[in-house]
């Protein structure tokens, strides 16, 4: 990739500086989430020229059929890495499990902000309200445009109906509260938490009920890799606890090699200076799964020398170098670890048949 030109203004001293161009989808809950991230930029270095660039991506434009049949592994985010190729932007908000684990050469991601709430909530129509998932009457048809989410529930909850739903938040609420369709949805807690619609949650899922999607909750901020001066400033909006569980989590599924198209779920935290990572696998009705739980420890060592993590070493995509590169790699191999365990398991003829019904449907 070729340096491009960069975007320079004058205030009235004739003093010239840089702007600082941030890409982002245009939904609301993308700009949100853009907002905030440019906010946390301004408060560190209150100099700073941002600019907000939308752009609309593949995943916005193609409303009519599900996610996981599409195809494409950079549904929310292939237009906007264009436009960071092409020097338009300086710098992108992405929604992490938007990411592929694998990026495009040229590309990493260099901030990893702290996690809001990854788990799986319910919302009901307005005629349902009070209820959960257990209590809704047999047959109660429930709204996802996820195949992780379809499957787990499937097998917890056998009397309800699953169905595909599309669109940005606001849509697919409006589909839920105007229509008669869906007796209620299922979307992540996070981006209406950003959206400011807590009210609208009548249950959060908890891990027995349903596993979240990997790097789901947290935002990054993906660069030109060779911009080390864009990596320095972002690489303060890192938090390292969820990098190190991101890690975990990109690595598990980069090694099973899961998709969208596939119902792969995570669940992780970090207690004690230990990180544990739960992860699974399933058929499309969930009948069939594999799940195991590994940990590891990413205290820091007493050898000071092993903690310089000066070096741009990616991760799954990730440059951390702020963070211990040694408990950087651990949560890497408990990723790779956990995934070959489910593999010696038959995890891959799981995900093989998964995705063959999944293109068959």
């Amino acid at each position: 990739m070729e340096a491009g030109p960069y975007k320079y203004i004058t205030d009235g001293n004739g003093k010239v500086s840089r702007v600082i161009r941030i890409g982002t989808r245009k939904s609301q809950l993308a700009r949100i989430q853009t907002d905030s991230v440019a906010e946390k930029l301004k408060g560190l270095y209150p100099e700073l020229n941002l600019e907000i660039v939308g752009m609309s991506t593949t995943g916005d434009k193609i409303l009519d059929t599900a996610l996981s049949k599409i195809g494409e592994k950079s549904l929310f985010t292939k237009e906007l890495e264009t436009a960071l190729e092409r020097n338009e932007v300086d710098l992108v908000v992405h929604s992490l499990k938007d990411l592929p684990t694998t990026l495009p050469p040229g590309f990493t991601i260099g901030a990893v902000l702290k996690r809001e709430n990854p788990h799986d909530a319910v919302v009901l129509h307005p005629k349902n309200a009070g209820k959960t998932l257990d209590s809704l009457p047999e047959n109660s048809v429930i709204g996802t445009s996820s195949l992780r989410r379809a499957a787990q529930l499937k097998k917890r909850f056998p009397q309800l109906v699953f169905k595909d739903i599309r669109g940005n938040l606001n849509t697919r609420l409006k589909k839920l509260d105007e229509k008669e369709d869906f007796d209620a949805i299922i979307l992540a807690a996070a981006g209406l938490k950003r959206m400011g619609w807590d009210n609208r949650i009548s249950q959060v899922l908890e891990p027995e009920d349903c596993m979240y999607a990997v790097g789901q909750g947290a935002l990054a901020v993906e660069i030109r890799a060779r911009d080390v001066d864009i990596l320095e400033m972002v690489s303060v909006l890192h938090d390292a606890e969820t990098v190190l569980r991101c890690i975990a989590e990109r690595a598990f599924l980069k090694q099973l090699e899961g998709g969208c198209s596939v119902p792969v779920a995570v669940n992780t935290e970090v207690k004690d200076s230990q990180l544990y990572l739960t992860g699974a696998v399933y058929s499309l009705d969930g009948s069939d799964s594999l799940k195991e739980t590994m940990q590891t420890s990413i205290a820091a060592t007493a050898d000071k020398s092993s903690e310089e993590v000066d070096e741009q070493v990616q991760r799954v995509g990730v440059t951390a170098t702020k963070i211990s590169g040694e408990a950087q790699d651990r949560a890497e191999r408990l990723g790779l670890n956990l995934a070959n365990l489910l593999l010696s398991k038959g995890a891959k003829e799981i995900l093989t048949v998964a995705r063959q019904l999944n293109d068959a449907r």
